[in-house]
């Protein structure tokens, strides 16, 4: 007789009326064109108009720099569409190589590792690090490939409270066998806090173990020269044997470098699986990279552009009573609370003229929905202005039961 399993079309439908239920589907918008910091945004139901982005990740507004897409143009005029294989076999180019060699530089570590993406890299550092017999501990608000990473990796997964050394300690502790690497993020995406690298690489230190820190939100926006949270916390490649860079988000284009300790990247070029067993990056998308590199290292006034805007939208959402979460980075978290709230806000915002997500479970954790804003260098200040004016009005018309205003006994 025939086995009698589930039917995944039916696990899919019944998942998928969950997350109905709960609020939390996730919908595809697309974007037709986009000028600056504005977006022609079609949605499902095929209509579109224009919305100024506050929800991407171009915090240096590199992605649409006329020097970067000039030098994917040229680059791919000169050397096609891909680059034909992996990097080990046929596919690794002089413009890959100088990318690596720009970023190494850049960071002032010995050497670095050009990946598609920052997810296959994190997955490419603990896989290609750690066995059964080790132990992985990370912050409990990670991205989800640094979880994802550990699990695949077959090691012993130790998550501490947010932003707690000390807590990362007492896991350390509970593990005193086989090796062990700290990972945490730089910058935490969701919520914009930068994470306490002094003393974890001191408890790393202490005890032995690897720190490991991805600063994707970190790097083109913190630190002296904008090399990140770990230059801006003043430590070397002794203390952080390895770093990742995305150069999605403030470099403004795609694929992911690990940089660091030149005996590690060296392992991970050679054992890694996601490295290996993957096609490189076209050589024109390096290109790119190369040419916001490069800017990024030399504009210092996109930095400064930044953490004026930052200190600008705070002061004006606190003067409205806006719910900020703790932040000093281009991410601006607001508390919205539950998820119907959340959407509710991101709909009228977005009424407004302004594109701003509506961040849900379990991206966050529960009850913790929240709008999340993110600023950039080619965000004009009467932007912010617009923006905090609209979210105000937003959060005046949905406010929860209990924050509404008494009505007066007739």
């Amino acid at each position: 007789m025939a086995p009698e399993r589930p039917d995944l079309r039916v696990r899919a439908r019944e998942a998928r009326d969950a997350r109905t239920q709960a609020q939390a589907r996730r919908v595809r918008r697309t974007v037709l064109r986009r000028d600056g910091m504005r977006s022609e945004v079609q949605d499902a139901d095929g209509r579109s108009r224009w919305l100024l982005n506050f929800c991407g990740n171009d915090y240096l507004g590199l992605a649409s720099h006329f020097k970067v897409s000039g030098a994917l143009q040229d680059a791919a005029a000169l050397h096609g569409a891909g680059s034909g294989g992996s990097h080990l076999v046929s596919g690794h180019h002089a413009l890959h190589e100088a990318l690596e060699r720009e970023i190494a530089d850049w960071l002032q570590v010995p050497a670095a590792l050009l990946f598609g993406n920052g997810f296959t890299a994190n997955l490419a550092v603990v896989q290609g690090l750690l066995g059964e017999s080790d132990a992985c501990v990370q912050d409990r608000l990670n991205h989800a490939s640094l979880i994802d990473a550990a699990r695949l990796s077959g090691c012993r997964l130790r998550r501490y409270p947010h932003g707690d050394a000390q807590g990362a300690l007492r896991q350390l502790r509970t593990l005193p066998d086989g090796a062990a690497l700290v990972a945490t993020d730089g910058v935490f995406s969701m919520d914009g806090d930068v994470a306490p690298l002094r003393e974890l690489s001191i408890i790393c230190r202490v005890q032995q173990a690897l720190l490991y820190v991805d600063d994707a939100h970190g790097v083109g926006v913190l630190g002296p020269d904008g090399r990140g949270s770990v230059a801006e916390a003043r430590l070397d490649v002794a203390a952080v044997p390895l770093q990742l860079v995305t150069l999605g988000k403030a470099l403004g284009g795609c694929g992911a470098v690990l940089a660091g300790d030149a005996d590690l990247i060296g392992h991970l070029a050679e054992t890694a699986r996601p490295y290996v067993y993957t096609t490189a990056l076209p050589p024109a998308v390096a290109g790119a990279a190369l040419a916001a590199v490069r800017i990024a290292r030399q504009e210092h006034w996109r930095r400064e552009r930044v953490a004026a805007l930052v200190q600008r939208f705070r002061a004006r959402a606190a003067k409205r009573g806006l719910d900020l979460m703790s932040s000093d980075t281009p991410i601006q978290p607001l508390r919205c609370g539950d998820n119907a709230r959340a959407l509710a806000m991101s709909r009228a915002v977005d009424a407004a003229g302004f594109w701003v997500a509506a961040i849900r479970p379990p991206t966050v954790p529960e009850g913790q929905a929240r709008l999340r804003v993110t600023l950039s260098a080619a965000h004009a200040d009467a932007d912010v202005d617009a923006l905090v004016d609209a979210i105000a009005a937003a959060r005046d018309v949905h406010a929860p039961a209990q924050d509404s205003p008494a009505v007066p006994a007739p």
